[in-house]
């Protein structure tokens, strides 16, 4: 990240396409992009830790139910704080996630997509796993309030993004 990121805490709504605020429990989830049961234990999970700071242990294990082996590795990025949201002016958002390898993985909520080897190994060719531990924690730092933040110019988000198109190519 060119500049490093500031540790507010809001991870709330997104902008719509249209430029509306979109009153999602968990912000960048859709139907499309997981399982109603997935949507529903994000959102428990979400009302959880505002009434309580807390992630109660039966919504812990419903997490490694659904999640399976991305859950724990995802929930210690959280406690790390390794998720930033990186938007810009014009309210494009996209998520960086700094892997335990120490490597910066690049996540789009909006379409369920990481730049990491796992996501296109165990999600995308397998169909093991529903998502990889980096999206998952791209979730749960929306739900839970923890991302960091991220302001950069129009510019330095194209930058990002061909920065990942020339480490695909």
């Amino acid at each position: 990240m060119a500049s490093s990121p500031s540790s507010s805490a809001s991870c709330g709504n997104r902008e719509s396409p249209a430029g509306t605020a979109r009153d999602d429990p968990v912000p960048g989830m859709d139907s499309s992009t997981l399982p109603a049961v997935a949507e529903e234990l994000l959102r428990e999970i979400k009302k959880s830790f505002q009434e309580t700071s807390q992630v109660p242990d039966d919504l812990l294990l419903g997490l490694k139910f659904i999640f399976g082996p991305s859950a724990v590795p995802a929930l210690d990025l959280v406690d790390q704080r390794s998720v930033t949201r990186v938007r810009s002016p014009s309210g494009r958002t996209l998520y960086q996630v700094l892997g335990s390898s120490g490597k910066l993985y690049t996540c789009y909520s909006s379409c369920h997509f990481c730049t990491c080897p796992a996501f296109g190994f165990s999600v995308l060719q397998k169909s093991e796993s529903l998502l990889c531990k980096h999206i998952l924690a791209v979730y749960l730092s929306q739900a839970m309030g923890a991302c960091q933040e991220l302001a950069v110019s129009e510019e330095q988000l194209t930058n990002i993004l061909l920065a990942e198109e020339e480490d695909e190519g």
